[in-house]
């Protein structure tokens, strides 16, 4: 890992831009970059490692495809499958016949 100084340029993900451009150090926290400005639009924001963050889209489709997975496989059901595997008993019905009385 290479030593960081305030002030180097370093690429990162700007969001106000929405591309990878240039970025000058602004914050240092434990020798890492920690706060960057984006050398196009000026726009300071913490560093993101050149990875731009998951769409608005996506986290929505992420969080209903878990909800329908929950609501799919209870849990409770998925821990304790039944052991009776004979089907149930029928009940019995009364045997009367449409319009005629017994």
């Amino acid at each position: 890992m290479p030593d960081f100084r305030l002030g180097d340029i370093i690429d990162d993900h700007c969001i106000k831009c929405r591309r990878v451009t240039n970025h000058a150090i602004v914050s240092l926290v434990n020798a890492a970059p920690a706060k960057v400005r984006c050398r196009t639009c000026y726009h300071d924001h913490d560093y993101r490692h050149e990875q731009a963050p998951p769409s608005k889209k996506d986290l929505k489709k992420a969080e209903l495809f878990k909800e329908v997975l929950a609501s799919a496989v209870p849990a409770t059901a998925a821990a304790d499958p039944p052991t009776d595997t004979a089907p149930p008993a029928k009940t019995a019905k009364k045997a009367t016949a449409r319009g005629k009385r017994a």
